[in-house]
């Protein structure tokens, strides 16, 4: 039946995904963002609000793209939960404050009742920060459920046994050196036709249009698949960061870490560049986590603690869980950049 539709209605999916596209559009993607940090700075409220911190005293760690399913094949999460689970336990001795940047569970492709019965140890870790108050929880597009279900908030407090809200964003707001700095935290789907529109837009994706693809196995063009779309997606997150005042961005949705404004591959492209111009005018203003599901089973973050804000990864060695400081930079200097 499976092969029946989906030979039925491959073209007609594809046409339509074509139409509605996932593709980022730089004007609703600035619309968007600005709209967000605004209502955060001038209204908190249901979707989300500042939180203070002192950056040589706080202590922030923001993961992204777990996509928790339920442990089956098409589950990208299952490699990744042993570094996952190690990590938790490692920020959580170290009272770190965990913000969880959306697409947290994967929503398009299995039910709650699967996702809570094949991940409990996963829930039961996180749920630790919320008991000391240090546990924030953003929603993406994969798991929008969070915004848009009416009784989410009940089936938060079913899972992690305290009050929690998913928000669309929040704001850390410090001082450093005697100069304000804002880092703003959002998944970053912000401008996505398929998932960033109306109440009716958003539950018509959450409960139809991505069931149907995920039944019939037919991927959407999606930035975190496609890599002309991180190309675009980070261009125009960056674009919009450095426009801003004294405000970094970070976000998740692409799965493809960026440190600084500038991915792996061209942090290496600057380093081997005899004249010192590449990219020599880009603003450091730009991160993302990256994800907590690569098919080795490593997980990316970044770290907020010290002074310092880190893209971190934690790794597998000798059937141990490791942490990898892969970059690093001094608030301090980051802020003066800005």
């Amino acid at each position: 039946m499976r092969s029946f539709l989906r030979f039925l209605l491959l073209r007609p999916i594809l046409w339509l995904t074509s139409r509605v596209t996932s593709a980022p559009v730089r004007d609703r993607v600035f619309e968007a963002l600005t709209a967000l940090r605004e209502k955060l700075e001038k209204d908190p409220g249901k979707k989300g609000f500042i939180i203070p911190f002192q950056p040589n005293q706080s202590k922030f760690v923001i993961f992204s793209d777990h996509h928790k399913g339920a442990r089956n094949g098409a589950d990208d999460f299952t490699l990744a939960e042993p570094n996952y689970l190690g990590a938790l336990n490692y920020y959580d001795q170290a009272h770190y404050h965990l913000i969880l940047l959306g697409d947290s569970e994967e929503l398009w492709e299995n039910t709650l009742i699967q996702i809570k019965k094949y991940n409990r140890a996963v829930f039961d870790s996180e749920g630790r920060f919320l008991k000391r108050f240090a546990l924030t929880k953003i929603f993406g597009n994969h798991d929008l459920d969070w915004e848009i279900n009416p009784l989410a908030a009940t089936e938060l407090r079913k899972i992690y046994g305290g009050e929690l809200v998913a928000l669309e964003g929040v704001i850390l707001q410090g001082e450093v050196d005697r100069k304000r700095i804002e880092i703003f935290c959002t998944h970053g789907h912000q401008g996505d036709a398929q998932s960033d529109g109306n109440l009716f837009s958003k539950f018509f994706v959450s409960n139809i249009w991505a069931p149907l693809q995920a039944y019939l196995r037919i991927n959407p063009n999606t930035p975190a698949y496609n890599h002309s779309l991180k190309t675009a997606h980070n261009a125009m997150m960056h674009e919009w960061a450095s426009q801003q005042k004294n405000l970094i961005l970070i976000t998740g949705h692409t799965h493809q870490p960026v440190f600084e404004s500038l991915t792996h591959f061209e942090r290496i492209q600057r380093s081997e560049d005899p004249t010192g111009k590449a990219f020599e005018n880009v603003k450091p203003t730009y991160f993302n986590t990256g994800c907590c599901c690569y098919d080795d089973g490593d997980i990316t973050g970044i770290e907020i603690s010290d002074g310092e804000i880190r893209l971190i990864k934690w790794t597998r060695k000798q059937g141990k869980t490791e942490r990898v400081v892969l970059e690093h930079a001094d608030l301090g200097k980051l802020s003066a950049a800005l």
